[in-house]
């Protein structure tokens, strides 16, 4: 199970959906720093549906679409395998970005995902060489690249394991949420 705060674990078991309204209403709502609390905030990434489900403490508030890596939707095992780690993250650093607009580093490999990386080795499963990387972030599309939104609309997976969005969306999430915000990221 993951480790966060009390009420959001209650969440990673609920279904997303069956909240009030339509969910196409919560693709378009714009968020701002002054309707949402940012220390309520946490962030849900689901590979499986290619989506990041965005928490003001119990309320489902906005979905955005994302794209990581690799088709494979397995857990990052290690450096340069494109694939996006799952876990429970926080956002260690935030920065505008001439490439990806805005980057929100997180805090991977963190102590769970170390444990984890030992635990495949101790097994035989990866090499003792092997290297966990590192460096895994949100942030937006590459347009120098020639990396559009239509990439996120479309589901082609394209960057190094971490967790891409539309520009426009990168921007404004990137205005709401604070260092420290929990991310968590399952299959």
């Amino acid at each position: 199970m993951y480790r966060i705060y009390g009420y959001a674990v209650l969440l990673l078991l609920m279904p997303l959906s069956g909240f009030v309204g339509s969910s196409a209403d919560l693709y378009s709502v714009r968020l701002t720093p002054g309707n949402i609390n940012p220390d309520k905030i946490f962030l849900l990434v689901d590979k499986s549906d290619y989506r990041m489900y965005l928490y003001e403490d119990v309320t489902l508030r906005k979905i955005y679409k994302v794209v990581f890596g690799n088709k494979d939707q397995s857990d990052k095992l290690v450096e340069g395998d494109r694939k996006t780690p799952e876990g429970t993250f926080r956002i260690q650093t935030k920065r505008m970005d001439n490439r990806w607009s805005r980057f929100m580093l997180l805090d991977y490999p963190n102590e769970d995902s170390k444990q984890k990386f030992l635990q495949r080795q101790s097994e035989g499963s990866l090499s003792q060489g092997a290297s966990m990387g590192g460096g895994i972030g949100i942030h937006g599309v590459e347009y120098g690249a020639g990396i559009r939104d239509n990439y996120v609309d479309s589901r082609i997976n394209w960057t190094l394991g971490c967790v891409s969005m539309k520009n426009g969306d990168v921007n404004e999430l990137y205005e709401i949420v604070k260092v420290g915000t929990p991310v968590v990221i399952r299959r």
